[in-house]
Formats: C-alpha cells, structure tokens, sequence
C-alpha cells in the first residue's frame, strides 16, 4: 500500500459504484475516508430554495446509506471547500485526498489551491478521469490541435474508443470496500445549511443513484426513437439524465457501456447513435471550456465581440419579458414557464428560447446564460456556455450568425398541435392549432419577427466586415 490513510473528496461524482478516485483510493490505503463538503462559496449566493440543493441533498443522502452497507461512512460538513478539505485531511491524519477531476476554471484554480496547501502539510492531491470518456487533449488533430468543429471531433473520438476499449473500463469498489473507515456521523438537514425543501417530485427529478438508474432503464426501453422524438416538447422523447451527469449519481462509462451493447445487439435504431452523439457533444463542450476558458466571458470567436448589443432601460425591459415569458410568442414563452416552474427546459427549446433573446431580442447572450445558469437544474458551465454561444453564433461550430430561428416556424413545425403550450400556457387551451402559434396570443408580442431579423443582420454585418464571417452566402431564416 502507497499510503497508511487517505480521503476522498466527494463533488460531482454522487455516487459509490464506476467511482475512478474511490477505486484508486481504496486500492491504494490501508483505510480511506469519504467526505462531501456542502461548499459556502458555491451555495451562499444561490436562493435558498434552489432545486439543485434539494437533489444534492437527497442523492448524499443514499450515497451515505450505500458507504455504511459497504462499511464506510460520510462525513459532511458545511464550510469552505477549499479550507475545509485541508483542515479535514489533517483531523483525520490522513496520507492523501483523492478527488475526480473537474474542467471548470474556478474548480481547476480550487484544486491547485488544495493540492498546495496539502502538500504544505506533507500530504498529497490525487485527481482522475471520471465524468467524461476522453478530457483536456486526449482528442485531437493530426497536427496535435484541439477540434473547433464537432463533426471531426466526435468521428477522432469514436475512432478512439474503439482502439481503446479499456477507456469504458468500470472502476469498480465493492471488491475492495473492506478498507472504507468505518464511523458515526450525522448528515446535516438542509435547514442546518439553510435551504428550504424543493418539490422534487414536481419538477421530474428522481434524485440518487437509484434515480439516475430508473431513469436510464426508461429511456433504454426508448431509445430507437430518441432521434426523431428528442425534437417535440411534449414527447418524453430525451434521456432524463442530464442531471444526473451533473451531480454524478450516475457513471459516463455505465452509460457509453450500455448504448454501445444495445446498438451491437441492433436494438438501438437510429435513436441509439443520435444518443451517444450527444454524450460526445458533452465531452466537446468540456473540452473548449478547459482549451479556452476566455469563453466564460467572451466569444469563442473574437470578432464577435465587437457586436454591439441592446442596452439601457427598454433592453432591460425586454429581458425581464423574455424571463417572466411574456414576450407574446407562445412558444418562447411556454419554455420559459417550463424552466420557472420545474428548472427543466427541452433542449429544442432552449435553442429556441436562446434565439430569440439574441437574435429578436438583441440582448447580449451572457444574459441569457447567466439566468440558465440560476435556474437550470442540470446546469454546466461548459454545456450551457456552449449552447448560447451555438445559439449567438459566436461559438465552436456554431449556427452561421445569418441564421435566425423563427419562432413561429419553429412552434408550428415542433409542437404542431399545440401540445406543450397548451399545458405550460394553460389560458391559450382554447385557441385552435393554428391560433396557438401567433404571436400575441395572450400578451402582445414585443417585437415583430421580420423587422427584429433585419435588424439582426445589421447588427451582425460588423463580424462580416471584420472577415469571421461567410462572405459568400444568402441570409437565410
């Protein structure tokens, strides 16, 4: 054994199977701790009856129940991550923490402070590979570069799958459970860390691993049709799982598993594939976020950032609009219920709604991000920053900035009898399918589609001029 006694440091990884810094910890100690610290500098400025919270807190709670059945234990405290841990480390005397790897650049800037004040006291910081198959540079070009278009990247990172089975390897940690400390310690409700009890239940979320479980073995019953039925709102047509990938009560590995035993058996369909394409889209986001972290606060794509934006009052009018769903086009403003009242949004929509603030509305897409960002329940940084900049045209392989959805079409064409507005926009259930779609419907719209397009295409004309944009094509809707 390579150390007396070690710990490991629970984040985004909630659960106590295919856990890479568990596996490693206990193959590697005599005796290893587990421990989760409720973060204050991420949880102080959240609302205090933020969804998320409810679900971290209901998915440690199983986690702790599974570590006592493996004959470990929890600890969990409420503090500083960045302090706590280290002083944690050296109550408990322990060689070295463990901890799987995060992309973020606040996390990457907090995990170098740990691993230094740690080895100020004579202990090591030891991070692994967990929430994606391939991380940082594990794909890229021929010329040794990072991809900034999809396609490329996904076809390297298939071909890099298949040449390396073991990537999809679980770690397992049953076998070697023997080693987990045993203890006493109670978890903290979430009045003690001052949160309010969210509606879980409400809002479709089934926390834990067990959640995470249930959930995958609906959607696998359903998964030939995801490529068609993942476009329509009021179609259980998507995994369910993105939170679930968020907080880790599920494992990448199981999932890349098991999509690729149902497509080699042939039960997968068209849906199977389309499924994985997105899981590897995922990987890509988190990729250019840890490649250029710039991105966080400016475009991808520099030229970008020469747009200039609406502003003062009547931008910030519409904005509070496009937030209460009250812009006048049903749609948008159905998805926008949706998030407000579940933290939940369809992926079409949120390409939708995210069109229509930028490119309708001329607002600056941070915006938009930002209160994603707030109310998402699945919210990551590096999905969520690579979606609005997709939508704004300023990102990787992102829509040509001349492309603007229209709202109209889009409702029409994805929620054609009026489905999922009738439900989130209950007062509009007695309008006909056609009459569902119009913009004011039940408020007046705030802008007019056609003249918010032309006016986006002067907007965007700068990126032109500045030569980041195809100079040869029609604008097109």
């Amino acid at each position: 054994m390579k150390f007396h006694k070690s710990m490991v440091w629970f984040r985004r990884d909630l659960r106590a199977f295919d856990h890479a810094a568990l596996h490693q910890a206990l193959i590697s100690s005599n005796l290893v701790y587990c421990a989760f610290i409720y973060d204050k500098a991420i949880l102080d400025p959240l609302p205090r009856h933020d969804r998320r919270f409810s679900f971290i807190h209901a998915s440690l709670a199983e986690l702790e129940a599974e570590l006592r059945q493996l004959g470990g234990h929890l600890i969990v405290r409420h503090a500083i991550a960045q302090d706590e841990i280290v002083r944690l480390a050296a109550e408990l005397g322990v060689d070295a923490v463990f901890a799987n790897g995060d992309y973020e650049p606040q996390a990457i800037a907090r995990d170098a402070a740990v691993a230094a004040a740690l080895a100020a006291d004579g202990r090591q910081f030891c991070s692994f590979k967990d929430q994606v198959i391939f991380e940082k540079d594990e794909v890229l070009t021929l010329a040794g570069q990072p991809y900034s278009v999809f396609t490329p990247y996904k076809n390297a990172w298939l071909k890099r799958m298949a040449a390396e089975p073991l990537c999809l390897a679980p770690w397992p940690v049953e076998p070697h459970a023997a080693r987990l400390a045993p203890g006493e310690s109670a978890l903290p409700t979430l009045s003690d860390i001052g949160f309010a009890q969210a509606d879980l239940a409400a809002a479709g979320m089934q926390p834990g691993m067990s959640g995470a479980a249930a959930q995958f073995e609906g959607f696998i019953a359903r998964i030939a049709d995801y490529g068609e039925a993942r476009n329509y709102p009021a179609v259980n047509g998507t995994s369910g799982l993105s939170v679930h990938l968020r907080f880790g009560t599920t494992s990448i590995r199981h999932l890349v598993r098991t999509v690729n035993q149902v497509m080699a058996s042939g039960a997968g369909g068209a849906g199977a594939p389309v499924w994985l394409s997105e899981l590897i889209w995922r990987e890509f986001y988190a990729m250019i976020l840890f490649r250029y972290p710039h991105v966080v606060e400016r475009a991808f794509k520099p030229a970008f950032d020469a747009i200039e934006w609406e502003s003062g009052p009547g931008a910030e009018e519409a904005f509070a609009a496009w937030c209460e769903g009250r812009t006048g086009y049903p749609l948008v403003d159905a998805a926008m219920a949706q998030i407000n009242r579940t933290g939940f949004m369809h992926n079409r929509l949120r390409m939708v709604a995210a069109s229509f603030l930028v490119k309708d509305l001329g607002i600056d897409w941070r915006w938009g991000e930002r209160y994603f960002a707030l109310h998402l329940n699945d919210y990551e940084l590096a999905s969520n920053n690579g979606g609005w900049q997709w939508a704004a045209s300023s990102g990787c392989d992102a829509q040509p900035w001349f492309r603007i959805f229209n709202p109209v079409t889009q409702s029409e064409k994805f929620d054609r009898r009026g489905e999922f507005i009738r439900h989130w926009l209950p007062q509009l259930k007695d309008l006909d399918d056609k009459e569902i779609h119009l913009p004011g419907a039940h408020v007046p719209a705030i802008v007019d589609h056609a003249e918010a397009r032309a006016k986006t295409l002067e907007r965007y004309a700068v990126v032109k001029k500045m030569g980041s944009g195809p100079q040869d094509q029609t604008p097109t809707s």
